[in-house]
C-alpha cells in the first residue's frame, strides 16, 4: 500500500501525481481583468467576493471553466466537435491544473412553453416509462404520455430500392400525448380582433392598428391592399363572408406587389408568427403593451391545463394519471412514488426516488413538475440545475456556482452551504462568486477582487482566509460586518392597496392590506407565496411600475446607450447641431461603417475552432463611417461620446454648449443606482449580473408611476452596493413614490417602514400571511423563522 501524504507534508515516500494541488492562473486579461496572476487550491472551497463588476466572473467562468470546457471539447473528433459550442481560449498566459469544471450557472431556464420542471430535469421521461409500464389502462409507449409528442397516422405506397425496385403498401402509426386543442401548450390564446385594426375604416385609409403598420408605404400593409383578395377601398365591416376568411385566416400565398413578389398571409397567423412566438419580456414596450392588450391566455378548455390527451389523462397507477403527478408538489410525489413497489420496474423507481429527493433536499419540495420552467426565479433555477448533480460519485471535479444563494431566505441559506461543503468533502474543488456574509463564512480560501468596478476593478486586492479577509482593509473586509440598524421611526403609509381573497398558486385565501407612500418589503422563505401575492394581485396599470427578475436581453450591438433610450436624445442632439439625419448616428442604421455593418470587428467563421473577431480596419472599431465622424457636438464626435463614462456624460450633456437635458436625465438615473463607471457603449454581453439588474433598475425609474413593485433587488450587488440601494429606495418614498420590495436581505428589512411576512413554510406549508407589522415589532416578536434571523441580524 503508498504511503504517499498530502502536499505540504511530503516525504520521502511522497508520489509525483500528489504535487499538483493547485490551479495555477498567471497573467488573465479576459474582459478587465489586469493581468491577473492567482494559485487556487484544490479539493478546498474558494469563494470569490468583490463589487459587482469587479471581474469575479471573468476569472472564475470566462477563464477558469471556460478554459476547462474548451479543453474537455477538443478530446472529441472534428465530426463531433461541429456540433458542439466553439470555444475561444480566454487571454490568458498560463492556466495549469485545471480539472473537468462542472457549471451551475444563474442563467435563466428557457422561457419556451413547452419546457416545464418535469421536462428541465429528466423526470418527466422517467414517469412516462412508469406509466408506460404499469398504467391501467395500458396505451402505449411512453410517448403516449409525453405532451410534446403528438399522434401520427399515415399510409401509402413506398418504393424499396432493393433488387427489383418495386412499391409496396406501408401504414405508420405513433401514438402521442399532446392535447390537440391546446397542442400541448395548456393556454390556448384568443385574439382581439378591435386591436388589430378599425372596422369602419378600408385599408386604404389606415385601418390597422398594429404598431409598425399604419404607413401606406410600409411593406406588409401593401401586401394586404394589393393581395387581390380584398377590396383595398372598402370599409372591413362590409367584407363577404368569404374576402374575410381570406383576410384573417387565408393560408401562405405568392403574390406580386409593386413588381416584387412577396408571401400573402392571413391576418391571425401573421400576429402569431410575428408577435406571439416570440419572448414577451425581449420585445419593446410598446410592442409588449400591445401584445398584453390584444392576446389572451386561458386554460385549455379540453385538457384543462393539463397540457395531455384524454387518453394520457385516463391511464393510472392506483388512482393517480400522469397528469396528477406532474400537479403534485414534489415532496408528496416522492412519498407516493415510496409507495410503489414493483420488482419489474425497480431500478426505475430508485433513480426517480433519488432525483425527487434532491429536490426535496435542495429546498424545492414545494414545486410541481408542471410548472412552466420560465416562471422559475434565477435562485431557483440554479437549484434545479444542481438536482443532477447531488448524488453524482464523481470526486476531484471542479464544480463553479455564480451566488448560490440568491431568491434564499436566510433560514434557506444554512441548507445551501451544508450542500457546498458536502461536494467540497467528497474531494471536488469548490469555486464560488458570492456575496452573502453567510456563505462567505464556510470558505476555506477567498479571493477578494477589485477594488472597484468595470475600469477601476480587475486586480487580485486580497487572498485569504475569512478571518484575514475580516481584519484587510479592502472593500469587502470593510462591508463583512455591516449591519443595518432599525429604523427610530418608520414612516406613516398614505393609503392602502387592498387585496382580497388572493388564491393565486399556493395563497390560502389572503386578505392583507398593502400599505403606500412607505417602503414595504414582503418576505418570506422560498416558495411562500411571496411573488404570487405581489406579481399576481396588485392590479398591473398605468401607475404600477414593475421591475421584476427576469434577465435583459441585448445582443453585443446592444448597450447601455440604446437600452435604456439614451442614444435616441443624442442623436437628435447630433443631427440638430449638423443639420443631418438622426439616423446616421446610430451604429445600426446608416452611419454603420459598410465593411463591418457597425460592428466594429470582423468575424471569421472557423468551423469547428473558434472563430476569430479582428478590429474592423477601415472604422478601426469605432463602428461608424468615416464621413460621420466629421459631425461634432460639443467639440466631440459620436465614437468619443459613446466612450465616455456614465458620470463624464453627466457631466458633459449638463451645462456648456453640449447641454441636452434629456440625455442628462437618464445619465442621473445610472449614476443613482451606482452605474457611473459604465461605458455607454458597452456591449450589454460582458455586463455582470448585478450590473444588468440596476440597469434595468434605471431603466424603469423613467418610467412613470406611483407604485413600484422590485423583486430582489439587491441579486449581484456588493455589501458596499446594498447601502446605495437603500439610499435609492428612500429617494424614491421620499420623492411620493410607494415601494413595494420582495426581498431576504436583512439589511433591507431592517431598513422597510413596514413588512409583511408569509409562510409559515413553502408550497402547501405557506400561502398564508404569518407577520405584518413594523420590523422593531417583528424582532420584538419573533414569532416567525424571518423574525428569528432578523433579531439575529441587528443583534437584538
Amino acid at each position: 500500500m503508498s504511503s504517499a501524504k498530502r502536499p505540504g507534508t511530503q516525504g520521502p515516500g511522497s508520489h509525483v501525481a500528489d504535487s499538483h494541488d493547485l490551479i495555477r492562473v498567471h497573467g488573465a486579461r479576459e474582459n478587465n481583468l489586469k493581468d491577473v496572476s492567482i494559485d487556487l487550491p484544490k479539493r478546498r472551497l474558494t469563494v470569490f467576493t468583490g463589487v459587482s463588476g469587479s471581474g469575479k466572473s471573468s476569472l472564475v467562468f470566462n477563464t477558469i471553466a471556460a478554459e476547462s470546457q474548451r479543453l474537455i471539447n477538443e478530446t472529441y473528433s472534428a465530426f463531433v466537435q461541429g456540433f458542439m459550442p466553439t470555444l475561444a481560449r480566454p487571454e490568458v498566459d498560463v492556466l495549469d491544473g485545471l480539472t473537468t469544471a462542472i457549471i451551475v450557472d444563474q442563467q435563466r431556464m428557457g422561457a419556451d412553453p413547452r419546457s416545464t420542471v418535469g421536462t428541465a430535469t429528466d423526470v418527466n421521461a422517467m414517469l412516462r416509462i412508469l406509466f408506460s409500464r404499469l398504467g391501467d389502462p395500458h396505451i402505449g409507449p411512453p410517448s403516449a404520455y409525453s405532451f410534446n409528442t403528438a399522434s401520427v397516422r399515415a399510409s401509402g405506397a413506398i418504393t424499396v430500392e432493393r433488387g427489383n425496385k418495386k412499391a409496396v403498401k406501408a401504414t405508420f402509426q405513433r401514438t402521442g400525448g399532446m392535447c390537440t386543442n391546446c397542442e400541448g401548450r395548456g393556454t390556448v390564446s384568443d385574439i382581439d380582433l378591435t386591436q388589430l385594426y378599425d372596422d369602419s375604416k378600408s385599408l386604404a385609409e389606415g385601418a390597422f392598428t398594429i404598431p409598425g403598420w399604419k404607413s401606406d408605404s410600409q411593406w406588409t400593409v401593401q401586401v394586404y391592399a394589393q393581395s387581390g383578395f380584398v377590396d383595398p377601398d372598402k370599409p372591413i365591416r362590409d367584407y363577404t363572408e368569404k374576402e374575410l376568411r381570406n383576410f384573417l385566416y387565408g393560408e401562405p400565398v405568392k403574390v406580386k406587389v409593386n413588381g416584387v413578389n412577396l408571401t400573402y398571409e392571413g391576418l391571425i397567423p401573421k400576429i402569431q408568427k410575428s408577435f406571439l412566438s416570440k419572448d414577451k419580456e425581449a420585445m419593446q414596450p410598446h410592442i409588449r403593451a400591445f401584445v398584453e392588450r390584444a392576446v389572451t391566455f386561458t386554460t385549455c378548455p379540453e385538457c384543462e391545463g393539463t397540457r395531455l390527451s384524454e387518453g394520457a389523462r385516463s391511464s393510472r397507477i392506483g388512482k393517480i394519471s400522469i397528469a396528477d403527478a406532474c400537479a403534485m408538489e414534489i415532496r408528496d410525489l416522492a412519498d407516493w412514488v415510496r409507495e410503489l413497489t414493483e420488482p419489474s420496474v425497480a431500478p426505475l423507481l430508485t433513480a426517480l426516488r433519488d432525483t425527487l429527493d434532491s429536490f426535496v433536499e435542495i429546498g424545492l419540495g414545494y414545486l410541481s413538475l408542471d410548472r412552466p420552467a420560465g416562471t422559475l426565479s434565477g435562485g431557483e433555477a440554479q437549484r434545479v440545475k444542481m438536482i443532477r448533480h447531488l448524488g453524482s460519485s464523481l470526486t476531484d471535479t471542479t464544480y463553479v456556482f455564480d451566488e448560490p444563494t440568491v431568491g434564499l431566505h436566510p433560514h434557506d441559506i444554512q441548507r445551501m452551504n451544508d450542500l457546498l461543503l458536502r461536494l467540497r468533502d467528497k474531494g471536488n474543488t469548490v469555486l464560488v462568486v458570492e456575496h452573502k456574509p453567510e456563505a462567505i463564512a464556510i470558505a476555506d480560501h477567498v479571493v477578494d477582487l477589485g477594488p472597484g468596478a468595470g475600469a477601476q476593478g480587475g486586480t487580485v486586492c486580497f487572498e485569504g482566509t475569512v478571518a484575514e479577509l475580516r481584519a484587510s482593509d479592502t472593500v469587502t473586509g470593510r462591508h463583512l460586518d455591516d449591519r443595518a440598524t432599525l429604523k427610530e421611526s418608520v414612516r406613516k403609509p398614505t393609503g392602502a392597496l387592498e387585496i382580497r381573497d388572493a388564491r393565486r398558486h399556493n395563497l390560502q385565501g389572503v386578505d392583507v392590506d398593502v400599505p403606500l407612500g412607505v417602503l414595504c418589503v414582503v418576505t418570506g422563505v422560498a416558495g411562500s407565496g411571496k411573488s404570487s401575492l405581489i406579481h399576481g394581485s396588485v392590479p398591473a396599470g398605468a401607475d404600477v411600475v414593475s421591475v421584476d427578475q427576469s434577465p435583459i436581453k441585448g445582443s453585443r450591438r446592444s448597450n447601455p446607450a440604446t437600452y435604456t433610450g439614451l442614444l435616441d436624445p443624442i442623436r437628435k442632439a447630433f443631427a440638430k447641431a449638423n443639420g443631418v439625419k438622426p439616423a446616421l448616428f446610430s451604429a445600426n442604421s446608416e452611419g454603420a461603417c459598410p465593411t463591418c455593418n457597425g460592428a466594429g470587428v470582423i468575424y471569421t467563421d472557423l468551423a469547428m475552432m473558434a472563430g476569430v473577431a479582428t478590429p474592423c480596419e477601415d472604422c478601426e472599431g469605432k463602428r461608424f463611417q468615416p464621413a460621420v465622424l466629421e459631425y461634432r457636438f460639443g467639440g466631440r464626435d459620436i465614437s468619443e461620446v459613446l466612450a465616455m463614462s456614465v458620470d463624464r456624460a453627466e457631466e458633459f450633456f449638463g451645462s456648456g454648449e453640449a447641454r441636452t437635458p434629456a440625455a442628462h436625465k437618464i445619465l442621473q438615473r445610472l449614476s443613482d443606482v451606482g452605474l457611473g463607471y459604465l461605458t455607454l457603449g458597452q456591449p450589454l454581453t460582458t455586463l455582470s449580473g448585478g450590473e444588468r439588474q440596476r440597469l434595468k433598475l434605471a431603466t424603469h425609474m423613467g418610467e412613470k408611476g406611483g407604485v413600484y413593485v422590485l423583486d430582489e433587488p439587491t441579486t449581484g450587488l456588493h455589501l458596499a452596493d446594498v447601502e446605495q440601494l437603500l439610499g435609492l429606495l428612500d429617494r424614491l418614498v421620499d420623492a411620493g413614490k410607494s415601494v413595494i420590495v420582495i426581498e431576504h436581505h436583512q439589511a433591507v428589512m431592517a431598513h422597510a417602514d413596514w413588512i409583511i411576512d408569509l409562510g409559515p413554510g413553502a408550497g402547501h406549508d405557506g400561502g398564508r400571511v404569518v407577520f405584518e407589522g413594523t420590523p422593531a415589532d417583528l424582532v420584538a416578536d419573533r414569532s416567525t423563522l424571518t423574525g428569528e434571523h432578523l433579531a439575529a441580524y441587528v443583534g437584538a
